[in-house]
């Protein structure tokens, strides 16, 4: 097989003094030296690609990673084999990893292509989490499934390699970071959702959680289902493969979604600029065209419980006979999705929090965590390798998660600021890198509000998904047993090899007849190599009919998604079979008034001990109101309350042992149910007027207000300090000191405050209540206090 050849330093032709036939004809001779040479260089590359298939397919089709790995867990020695595989990532040398720093297990998606876009180069998720000081695990796959292998076999598998990692690091107390791209979100959000106890955060990058979701224009993709007449077709499929579903037939759904690029741009650009791109086209065909196959059980628990039944929100969907309930993950969840990415957008991504929890008072209320992270242009494959993707959102995210995890429960929308250069902003040493993060407090009314069309149209899917219901119960009872018995495995891998995505590249190698003169003429074009000048007369023509060529593409796309949607609308809408086969009550009103239901019970349950907590309790309230009526937790501002609690002589019942993030998840849960309560009760919990003023203090140091109680920021504060009748000058003189204790200032003083007491903080019972203004309710009660801020400006 021949290599690669390095393409030697081209020299632009010079056409400062053109010759009076370039004159006449606009320099047309020396375009066409060029684009001759591009052309044989061009095809020289499309040999080296199916080359570098065959040689894949030799190889047994390895996982694409940069890294060099070890096995740790084969999936084929387990009880219940499976091809899956856990492997531990070797970093580059110079990143040794720490010993106490916490796991992370990157999973790959199984969606037609091989494993290894994870680890594709340094610059991923794997790259930054090495970084870090994170070791890392990788789960990867072999191209065939085991016979009998089920996306429950999996399931376990998954999370028998968790456990091998959690007992590799006894160190450790913290559980394993997973970050699970694209179909392998949701499947280890169905693990995690199982056996929480085994996850510490969960990050779903391109993830497609809610499968209705979207609109006409953002996912098109949606509507395969109504025009291919369910999910009966994949069940033949894979019938007809003798077990077995190709992974190549969705890579070439993937394909369809965007002709221009298949069929046009990618080739142009390569044959464009072949001097430069033949490496990069290489590097990324060589993972594009590794093909891994399925069983049709597999396929078949996909597509009927999620891309067409959508059951995966709804707790509908079964392992071992259990519904997966999505509200049983504890640990917090990242999203991390794109408005570029046309596979997974923005509303599929992050619908399912809708539809699962119904309220986010709901997910503050249960203790739970969720944050998501929006990328305003790149594409799918980009989340998971752009090397500025990584070096932004995945280095912050990695270098964020002590902050992620001391987050009060709720619902926040990760928000990544480029820090300016020119001035210094405050406790910036706890913020090292180039961006500044903060957490906004985000509603479910935010998440609708990031699709332009609603959800309206979801109802005819619901209709679709009835529809595929009946065409897969005809099918499997008349039909797939005359498929089953008619299919062989070797006629099934024939065809496999026959698929048009593998004969492009079996045929076009150096087994082909062409291949010698194609390779002797590339060879004679990089020795002679004369390119043109970018701006030359005719390569800005060529330029300009290349651009037409993918508008007409991408205007012949848009008519078809659009004829499609609405085909399917008349098809399966209330005119249609939605007539006769009305949709279901939608996921999102069950989810709603479930969460009523619960918020009404927890409300009631934690009001009879409203009042109950000591100083600790307090202050961790006082903080939440803060940053509630702000909008937003600062990472900064988690970081310095770390330092701010390891003060001494804070108060009598704060100790070492005194667990401040516990206790802020515990008021964040109250202040859910019960916000105006929580804080009228505050009088009991700090009786005295130094504590309460040593409370304010200590809060104002955590929000970063301190400097002046008159700042807009420190309403919460300013609305306290009336309330609980305390002077705030005083307030304000050690909060200063506070800060200046931890670092902050020239002179940092000593504080005085009463020795703390040797056993650690205890719940208090509540003093006899005061007739003040505040307990009467009018202070606070007519104010609500957790008013998320709303955001400027529209989404996109």
């Amino acid at each position: 097989m021949a290599s690669r050849k390095k393409p030697v330093a081209a020299t632009v032709a010079d056409s400062s003094t053109p010759s009076p036939a370039a004159s006449t004809w606009g320099g047309l001779d020396a375009y066409l030296t060029d684009a001759l040479q591009r052309s044989f260089l061009f095809l020289d590359t499309l040999l080296d690609r199916g080359n570098a298939y065959l040689s894949h397919l030799e190889q047994g089709t390895p996982p694409l990673l940069k890294f060099g790995h070890e096995l740790i867990i084969d999936g084929h020695d387990l009880p219940q084999p499976c091809n899956y595989a856990l492997v531990r990532l070797q970093p580059p040398a110079g990143l040794p990893a720490d010993p106490a720093a916490r796991p992370v297990l990157v999973v790959d998606p199984r969606a037609g292509h091989g494993p290894g876009i994870g680890g594709f180069k340094f610059d991923s998720e794997v790259g930054m989490a090495m970084k870090a000081g994170h070791t890392v695990y990788f789960a990867t796959f072999r191209p065939e499934p085991e016979d009998g292998q089920t996306l429950v076999t999996v399931m376990d598998a998954e999370a028998r390699f968790l456990e091998e990692i959690i007992a590799r690091h006894p160190q450790c107390q913290a559980k394993p970071v997973v970050i699970g791209n694209c179909q392998a979100g949701w499947a280890m959000m169905t693990v995690d959702a199982v056996r929480p106890e085994l996850f510490g955060p969960l990050m779903m990058v391109g993830a497609p959680a809610s499968y209705w979701a979207g609109s006409s224009k953002l996912n098109p993709m949606r509507y395969s289902g109504a025009s291919l007449g369910g999910t009966w077709l994949a069940s033949l499929s894979a019938d007809m493969g003798a077990d077995r579903f190709d992974g190549a037939t969705l890579v070439e759904n993937f394909e369809k979604l965007n002709p221009a690029n298949t069929w046009w741009n990618k080739y142009y650009n390569l044959w464009a600029g072949v001097d430069t791109e033949a490496e990069r086209f290489l590097e990324f065909e060589r993972w594009w065209g590794g093909f891994f196959r399925m069983t049709g059980a597999e396929i078949e628990a996909i597509v009927e419980n999620l891309f067409v039944g959508n059951k995966l929100a709804r707790g509908e969907v079964m392992a071992h006979g259990q519904a997966i309930d999505l509200r049983n993950i504890v640990a917090p969840i990242v999203v991390f999705a794109s408005w570029g990415d046309n596979i997974t957008p923005p509303p599929q991504a992050l619908n399912w929090i809708v539809d699962a929890w119904g309220d986010e008072r709901a997910i503050a209320a249960a203790g739970r965590t969720i944050i998501y992270v929006l990328h305003e242009s790149v594409g799918h494959l980009g989340i998971f390798v752009g090397g500025a993707v990584a070096k932004k959102e995945h280095d912050q995210l990695v270098t964020s998660l002590d902050v992620i995890e001391s987050l009060p429960p709720g619902l926040y929308e990760m928000k990544l600021q480029a820090k300016d250069g020119r001035q210094a902003q405050r406790w910036d040493t706890l913020e090292p890198g180039d961006y500044t993060v903060h957490y906004e407090h985000r509603t479910m009314q935010d998440i609708r509000d990031l699709n332009p069309e609603g959800r309206e149209d979801e109802s005819v899917f619901s209709t679709i998904a009835q529809w595929s219901e009946i065409n897969a119960s005809l099918y499997k009872t008349w039909l797939r047993p005359w498929v089953r018995m008619a299919s062989t495995r070797a006629g099934a891998d024939a065809m496999t090899r026959m698929n048009p995505l593998r004969m492009q590249r079996q045929m076009w190698s150096d087994s082909s007849p062409l291949a010698p003169f194609i390779r002797g003429q590339a060879a004679a074009a990089r020795a002679a190599r004369q390119p043109v000048d970018p701006q030359h007369p005719w390569k800005q023509f060529e330029q300009r009919m290349a651009q037409r060529i993918t508008d007409e593409l991408d205007a012949w796309r848009d008519r078809r998604d659009a004829r499609s949607a609405r085909l399917t609308t008349q098809l399966f809408g209330a005119q249609g079979l939605g007539a006769w086969l009305p949709p279901r009550q939608s996921d999102e009103v069950r989810a709603q008034q479930r969460a009523q239901h619960d918020l009404a019970a927890l409300r009631a349950a934690a009001l009879p001990a409203i009042a109950e907590g000591g100083f600790a309790a307090a202050v961790c309230r006082i903080v939440i109101a803060g940053m509630v009526s702000i909008g937003a937790f600062e990472r900064r501002s988690l970081r310095l309350a770390r330092l701010l609690s390891q003060l001494p002589n804070m108060h009598a019942s704060v100790s070492p042992r005194t667990n401040w993030v516990s206790l802020l998840k515990e008021q964040a849960r109250i202040t859910a149910v019960a916000p105006v309560e929580a804080l009228n009760a505050l009088q009991q919990m700090l009786p005295e007027r130094g504590t309460r003023e040593k409370a304010l203090a200590l809060s104002a140091a955590v929000m970063m207000i301190e400097p002046t109680l008159a700042n807009p920021r420190s309403e919460i504060i300013e609305l306290l300090i009336g309330t609980l009748e305390v002077d705030p000058q005083r307030v304000m003189t050690l909060a200063r000191k506070l800060t200046a204790a931890v670092g902050e200032g020239a002179e940092a003083e000593q504080i005085a405050l009463p020795a703390s007491a040797a056993e650690p903080a205890r719940a208090v019972k509540p003093a006899p209540r005061k007739k003040t203004a505040t307990t009467r309710g009018a202070a606070v009660k007519s104010k609500p206090v957790a008013k998320p801020v709303k955001r400027a400006g529209k989404v996109r």
